[in-house]
């Protein structure tokens, strides 16, 4: 670092010196060597401040932006600590590590966290006995480290897009009097969506580099658990839609599929049918956006993709359910089990191209979506059908900018706490004719096109020692959208 700050400091004087002698130079050796000196400067600083300050300059507002924002139908109250203070407040042992689809015990808890954590992953879990949470609830609300926040994706979202004073929010979820004493005064909560009492989540962080008997996980992460019968069953999702007459949203974002996870699958096939039905009466000039999470039955998310994914323009979604979405339904690179480290841009590339041409808008194809926002801890990319959605460029980076402030709980992004972690080179495809990519930081969002769809990209700066992991993919999300410009059809 000392390097860098001498050889500035020496380039600078240079400069200054080539200015007092600028009359007995001829004017072109003065300009050649002025560019030279301050391209020279400008990649004396790091890779990290060139990057934020491209950011501030592609991250501008749309054209037409929203006014009035409809959110539902998952809310809860998160209850945030560290996963191994808590396990070991529970008296349980490390051990090796386990899926479980659905946790029903201690035993599966911390089987299912080792599993996750040693992959550095995300997941979330129903578990299903309603005492045994109980108990572990209040282990987990009384111990000293915890904290008590906003919860559930539409939650997030809501809350996050009414940091906006000049956005309107109409949040419906399951709203206990902790959640709505927690939420932003921005957001109206129909009094349809009140209950006497919250849904608890409990959100179990951890550290890269943290150790958990023979655990050691790569990078920070959380794992969600919850015995939430109220988003399990998309109670709201009635009330939500019978709102919208009233309040008339320029956009709906929509989330909590993946709590029907935890119903019988004849209930939860019935309840996606209603879902639909629901879905399919928001008038059709409502962009709607769906934001899925950590799922586990390949049957349903198939049925998901099938049914829901026609009635949505936009989808915002990580590495772990794009990989799963494409398991589910034998599309391209289904065949890999996981991801290994950072995942392949090319690979990810080619599941986001399958998803819209398969079953995005197309001239044959009666279907909606348009958009799809994927983000992963070192990059991001934003997918979109030709002629449908504007700004994208803004928008992904003003995802990527909320990915490292709110990860490092900082207002604007400080360099000395953040870094790239994005590969320098890339290729764009492994099933199509690929482009090599080298990633420069004065130009961090890297655009190609394929077959009427347009990809941007953008490196995230990640955090090195995250306050908050949970609800970042929610934010991210929320931000994209804000600056994201939908054009009429």
């Amino acid at each position: 670092m000392w390097q860098r700050s001498v050889c500035v400091g020496l380039l600078a004087l240079v400069l200054g010196y080539l200015c007092v002698l600028g009359p007995e130079l001829p004017p072109a050796a003065l300009r050649q060597l002025s560019a030279s000196l301050l391209g020279t400067l400008r990649r004396a600083r790091s890779l990290e401040a060139r990057t934020v300050a491209a950011w501030q300059a592609a991250i501008v507002r749309p054209a037409r932006g929203w006014a009035r924002v409809a959110v539902g139908v998952n809310a809860c109250v998160d209850v945030v600590l560290s996963g191994v203070k808590l396990l070991e407040a529970l008296g349980l042992e490390p051990s090796d590590g386990k899926n479980h689809a659905v946790l029903s015990s201690g035993q599966d808890l911390r089987e299912a966290f080792a599993h996750f954590m040693e992959r550095g992953a995300a997941a979330e879990r129903f578990f299903s006995d309603a005492e045994a949470f109980r108990d572990i609830a209040r282990t987990a609300s009384e111990h000293p480290a915890a904290q008590l926040y906003v919860g559930g994706n539409a939650a997030l979202i809501g809350q996050k897009l009414a940091t906006n004073p000049d956005l309107k929010i109409l949040l419906c979820g399951p709203v206990g009097p902790k959640l709505h004493e927690l939420l932003d005064d921005n957001v109206v909560v129909p009094p349809e969506s009140m209950q006497e009492r919250d849904e608890f989540h409990l959100i179990l962080e951890y550290q890269a580099g943290e150790q958990w008997g023979r655990v050691r996980a790569p990078t920070a992460n959380r794992f969600i658990f919850s015995h939430d019968l109220s988003n399990g069953a998309l109670n709201m999702l009635e009330v939500f839609v019978s709102s919208l007459d009233e309040f008339q949203p320029d956009l709906v974002v929509l989330s909590g599929l993946h709590m029907m996870e935890g119903q019988s699958k004849e209930t939860r096939q019935k309840r996606l049918m209603e879902a639909v039905a629901s879905i399919s009466d928001i008038p059709t000039d409502i962009p709607i956006h769906l934001e899925l999470a950590s799922m586990t039955d390949q049957d349903f998310m198939s049925n998901i993709m099938h049914q829901v994914f026609p009635l949505v323009n936009s989808i915002g979604l990580n590495e772990q359910e794009l990989l799963f979405l494409t398991q589910s339904a034998s599309g391209p690179h289904a065949s890999l089990a996981s991801w290994s480290g950072i995942p392949d841009v090319g690979v990810v590339s080619d599941i986001l191209f399958w998803i819209l041409k398969e079953h995005g808008k197309t001239a044959e194809r009666a279907s909606d979506l348009t958009r799809i926002h994927f983000h992963t801890l070192a990059y991001h990319i934003l997918v979109t059908v030709d002629g449908h959605w504007g700004n994208q460029a803004a928008a992904v980076a003003a995802g990527a900018r909320a990915a490292g402030t709110q990860a490092c709980a900082t207002d604007t992004i400080d360099t000395s706490k953040v870094f790239l972690k994005a590969p320098l080179e890339f290729v764009t495809s492994h099933t199509d004719a690929p482009s090599k990519i080298s990633l420069n930081p004065d130009e961090p969002v890297v655009h190609w096109h394929r077959e009427g769809i347009s990809f941007h990209f953008t490196p995230v700066l990640v955090c090195k020692e995250p306050v908050r992991t949970v609800g970042l993919g929610d934010a991210i999300s929320a931000e994209g959208l804000l600056y994201s410009e939908v054009y009429p059809q």
